[in-house]
């Protein structure tokens, strides 16, 4: 088979998948006649392809995918003008609090923010599938460990936990939550892609910090100094300050 002919082949699957496709599964379009490497070769090479089209080919947490560019969202919108449900400004840093600091226990979280944390934010940002229980502290009550999902990671368009950006100044605060308002509000590519994951490599804790989560000791785990400034929802956008929750190791 040709370079032409395999890659109309992957095209035309990615095209027609209504989810990412990891390296394993496109392997089987070619009854693993081709290695990992090739094929990763082969998607390179039609990202390049399709470099100035309205469409673009990305890696994401669950594998490959093409989706609109970011600039072509206004002309979209206009089709389908209905947005899903907006999230409270007290959900998106409860969000962020778990992709910094997970596995995380709402405990960790109350002590990060500074205040109660509503039931019903965890139950939304469950719902959405961006983040889920993956264990329990074994201290008294057993308290719920949580992280986030490849979902979160699919829809803010990052291929690990890795390439979260780190916070160092209120403007970079800003842009973090914006890039979570966004990405709830169904933009994709909501933060930069640095490199596609490698997957034709075993995924451990050090390639992709999203595996140590299955394998973090709870006890290691420890809320930031709560001095974080917590935001209600009724509290006004530029009031946020998520320096507390970003400034420690991602798990």
């Amino acid at each position: 088979m040709n370079t032409a002919d395999a890659k109309r082949i992957l095209e035309t699957a990615l095209i027609c998948s209504t989810q990412p496709l990891p390296v394993r599964e496109l392997r089987v379009l070619f009854d693993d006649e081709l290695g990992a490497d090739t094929i990763k070769s082969l998607l390179l090479e039609l990202q390049e392809d399709w470099s100035q089209r309205g469409l673009e080919l990305v890696s994401v947490g669950s594998g490959w995918r093409f989706q609109s560019r970011p600039e072509m969202r206004d002309h979209l919108d206009r089709m389908h003008p209905e947005k899903p449900p907006r999230y409270t400004r007290a959900a998106l840093e409860t969000l962020a609090i778990i992709a910094y600091r997970q596995p995380v226990t709402r405990g960790d979280m109350e002590d990060i923010r500074g205040v109660t944390i509503n039931s019903q934010i965890l139950k939304q940002l469950e719902d959405r599938s961006w983040i889920e229980v993956i264990g329990h502290r074994e201290t008294v009550g057993r308290p719920a460990l949580y992280a986030t999902t490849r979902q979160f990671l699919d829809d803010l368009g990052l291929a690990s936990l890795d390439q979260l950006p780190v916070i160092e100044s209120p403007a970079q605060q800003g842009a973090l939550i914006d890039a979570l308002d966004r990405a709830a509000d169904g933009e994709q590519s909501a933060l930069p892609i640095d490199e596609p994951a490698d997957e034709g490599q075993p995924v451990t804790a050090e390639s992709d910090p999203s595996a140590a989560l299955l394998v973090a000791d709870p006890q290691d785990v420890s809320p930031a100094p709560p001095s974080f400034t917590p935001v209600d929802a009724e509290a006004a956008p530029e009031e946020a300050d998520i320096t507390a929750v970003t400034s420690g190791t991602r798990s």
